[in-house]
């Protein structure tokens, strides 16, 4: 589990395409503290650290293996050398619940309609793939390439957050452009309200 708080701006520096494919990620962390095994979410997707260590430059790196059903569901398969990664280690008990509660499994990919400036943010409209956008609602929570946001207006399939200068300075948010491809995750609450609403009609 996560909260959608990034912790962490890694970076793509080895793409292997076997039976799987192979991504190597640079991290800030100490790879010492990365355990195999251990559960990353990279921008959004929940994926399962298999090596761990350090890059001749003195970086530290982890490595993960995605299947053709994950990168068919998400934005991976996009995902080359340079590319930069919104990263979050697995939520501990005791740890400050920042965000809202994320799983790491992408619901849908998205994309960005447009950026704007609005007073020191971006404002960022987005349009949702049409099976998940009835549960995205205004002021509920939304997780975007790992990013736990707050939903400002809905207008079918399209909604609007804003990102403030902090966020776009630590995250991959800021090199972002109209036209981009976003992993996207429903809230856990608004999955299982409609479920609750299925059963009663």
């Amino acid at each position: 589990m996560f909260t959608g708080i990034v912790t962490d701006l890694g970076e793509v520096v080895e793409v292997a395409k076997r039976g799987d494919t192979r991504f190597v990620i640079a991290t800030h962390d100490d790879p010492a503290t990365i355990a195999i095994g251990a559960s990353i979410a990279c921008s959004g997707c929940c994926l399962t650290a298999i090596e761990t260590g350090r890059l001749p430059d003195g970086r530290g790196f982890f490595a993960v293996e995605a299947s053709a059903e994950t990168l068919s569901k998400t934005t991976l398969a996009r995902w080359q050398k340079g590319t930069r990664i919104n990263l979050e280690r697995a939520l501990k008990i005791g740890d400050e619940l920042g965000g809202h509660i994320v799983s790491g499994h992408v619901d849908g990919v998205g994309e960005i309609v447009s950026i704007t400036p609005e007073g020191d943010s971006m404002r960022f409209r987005f349009r949702a793939p049409a099976e998940i956008a009835r549960f995205i609602a205004s002021k509920g929570s939304i997780c975007l390439d790992g990013t736990s946001l707050t939903v400002n207006e809905v207008e079918g399939l399209e909604f609007g957050v804003n990102l403030i200068p902090h966020t776009l300075k630590v995250t991959s948010w800021g090199a972002s452009q109209a036209g981009d491809p976003v992993n996207m995750e429903i809230d856990m609450l608004a999955r299982y309200v409609a479920r609750l609403t299925e059963f009663k009609s």
